[in-house]
C-alpha cells in the first residue's frame, strides 16, 4: 500500500457544497483519496506516510481536465495565424496532417500531452483527425505512457473531401473500442467523434451515434464553430446544427457540444432539455475570429460547460490555465458583464464539468473515495502573492510554469516540475527533427521560412 500525505496547502476540493480547506490535507491511499480535512493531518497520518508533499503557500485542487484538443497539431503551433477557420483548415492543417506519419503523431502526442501535464492536466479528450489506425494507435499509446487519463473521440467524415466509407468508420471504432477501451488500468477510453454537422451524413451519425450508446460510449463533435458552417448545413437541410442533431435523436447526456458560438436561444433550450455537455474552447475562438460563444446564457440554462485548450495550431499552447482567465475575460467584455463568470465558475467548467467528458463520476472532486487525480499549483511567486481568496489566483494569476505537482491514480507523474515519466529534453529534440522534416514533405516549408 503506497499513502501520499499533502498538508498545509488551500484544498480546493471542488464539492458541491464549495468547500475549501485553508490551510488542508489530503491522503492518498494506492489510486484514491482516502480522507481530506482542515488544518493539520493526525499525526499517526505523518508516520505512517509513504511520502509527505508540503504545499505551504500552494494551492491543491482536482486534476484538471481538458476537454478538447488535437494533439498532431503541436507540430503545427504558430503556422495558422491571422486565418479564417475554413482558410486555416484548407492551406495549412490539411496539407500538414496528410503529410504526417505514425512517428509524427507519436512524437506530437507526447509533446502535447507533456505540456497539459506541465498545466496541471491529468485528463485529455483527444479529437482524433488522421483516419489510419496506426495513428490512433500512437496517440493511444503516447498516453498510456505517459500515465495522463485519456479519451481518444476517433473523428470521422463520410462527406466532401477526406470522406471514408460509413461501414469502415464503424469497424475502427469497434477496432479502437476492443482494443484501447480501458487500457491503461481504465485510465484510457475512446468514443465517437464525427467532424462537424456539415461533413457527416444522417445515416452515419445516426448509426455511430446508437453504436456509442450501446456501449456506454459518448459522441463529440464540433458544433456551430462559424457562422460559414451554419450556412453550409443551412443550404443541405434548412437546418441550424443542433436542430440537426435533435431531428436525428443524436441529443442526449451522452453528446459533447464543442464551440456552441453560433447558438440560438432555441438551441440552448434544446440542449438543456437533452442534459448534453458543452465544450468551450475560447482561445481557439479569438484566434481564428469565429466569436464569443454565448457561455453565461448557456450555463443560465443549467448545461454543464466544460474547458478546451482546442489544438495547439489554434491556440498556440495547451495551457489550460491560461485559457481560464482567457474564458473569464472573455465573458465579461462579450456581455457586458463583470460578474457573468466567477472564478468558481471556471473551476467548475476545467474539474467537474470535465470529469463529465470524460465520462467519469470519480473524478472533478476531493472527496473520499474519489480517484487520486490532483494538482498541485504554487502560488508563492511575485506575480501571484498575495493570494486573498485561492481559486481567484488560480483564475487570474497562474499560468503552467506555476504547476509543481501532477498526480494521477496515485502516481505522481510531475514531481515538484519534473516530468517523471520520460526524458523531457530527448524529446524536446526528437520533435524538433521531426517537425522540421513534416514542413518539408508538406510542401509548406518556403511559405513559411
Amino acid at each position: 500500500m503506497t499513502t501520499i500525505l499533502i498538508e498545509n496547502g488551500a484544498v480546493i476540493t471542488m464539492d458541491l457544497a464549495g468547500t475549501v480547506h485553508w490551510p488542508g490535507w489530503v491522503l492518498l491511499t494506492d489510486d484514491k483519496i482516502s480522507a481530506l480535512g482542515p488544518d493539520a493531518p493526525p499525526k499517526v497520518m505523518r508516520t505512517k506516510a509513504s511520502r509527505i508533499i508540503d504545499a505551504k503557500n500552494m494551492a491543491v485542487l482536482p486534476g484538471l481536465v481538458n476537454a478538447h484538443t488535437h494533439l498532431s497539431q503541436t507540430f503545427m503551433r504558430g503556422l495558422g495565424d491571422d486565418k479564417s477557420l475554413l482558410q486555416w483548415l484548407q492551406e495549412v492543417m490539411w496539407p500538414l496532417q496528410a503529410a504526417m506519419t505514425p512517428e509524427d503523431m507519436r512524437l506530437a502526442s507526447l509533446l502535447g500531452l507533456v505540456e497539459n501535464l506541465k498545466s496541471g492536466v491529468t485528463a485529455v479528450a483527444q479529437h482524433h483527425k488522421l483516419p489510419s489506425p496506426t495513428f490512433a494507435d500512437a496517440a493511444l499509446a503516447a498516453a498510456e505512457q505517459l500515465g495522463l487519463r485519456f479519451q481518444l473521440a476517433r473523428a470521422w467524415v463520410d462527406m466532401g473531401d477526406g470522406a471514408e466509407k460509413p461501414d469502415a468508420i464503424l469497424a475502427e471504432l469497434t477496432r479502437l473500442h476492443r482494443r484501447w477501451q480501458g487500457a491503461g488500468e481504465g485510465r484510457i477510453t475512446v468514443a465517437n467523434g464525427p467532424m462537424a454537422p456539415w461533413r457527416c451524413s444522417d445515416a452515419t451519425m445516426r448509426r455511430t451515434v446508437a453504436w456509442a450508446r450501446s456501449r456506454g460510449l459518448p459522441t463529440h463533435i464540433h458544433v456551430a464553430e462559424a457562422q460559414t458552417e451554419i450556412e453550409l448545413m443551412r443550404q443541405r437541410n434548412g437546418l441550424r446544427h443542433i436542430e440537426w442533431l435533435a431531428s436525428l435523436e443524436a441529443l442526449g447526456p451522452d453528446m459533447q457540444l464543442v464551440h456552441c458560438v453560433y447558438v440560438s436561444e432555441a438551441e440552448i433550450d434544446l440542449m438543456a432539455a437533452a442534459d448534453a455537455t458543452v465544450v468551450h474552447c475560447p482561445t481557439s475562438n479569438m484566434y481564428l475570429a469565429s466569436g464569443i460563444a454565448p457561455v453565461p446564457a448557456i450555463l443560465q440554462k443549467g448545461i454543464a460547460v466544460a474547458l478546451g485548450t482546442d489544438g495547439a495550431a489554434s491556440h498556440n499552447s495547451q495551457d489550460l490555465l491560461e485559457t481560464m482567465k482567457i474564458a473569464i475575460l472573455l465573458a465579461k467584455v462579450g456581455s457586458g458583464d463583470a460578474t457573468a463568470l466567477l472564478p468558481a465558475n471556471i473551476l467548475r467548467m476545467a474539474t467537474t464539468a470535465g470529469a463529465r467528458v470524460m465520462n467519469r463520476s470519480d473524478i472533478g472532486q476531493l472527496r473520499p473515495g474519489f480517484k487520486a487525480d490532483l494538482t498541485i499549483i504554487d502560488l508563492n511567486t511575485p506575480r501571484i502573492m498575495p493570494v486573498h481568496h485561492p481559486a481567484s489566483a488560480i483564475v487570474y494569476n497562474c499560468n503552467g510554469p506555476d504547476v509543481h505537482t501532477v498526480i494521477v491514480d496515485g502516481r505522481i507523474l510531475l514531481d515538484a516540475g519534473r516530468v517523471v515519466m520520460l526524458d523531457e529534453l530527448a524529446l524536446l529534440t526528437e520533435c524538433r527533427r521531426a517537425a522540421r522534416a513534416l514542413m518539408r514533405r508538406s510542401g509548406l516549408q518556403k511559405e513559411f521560412a
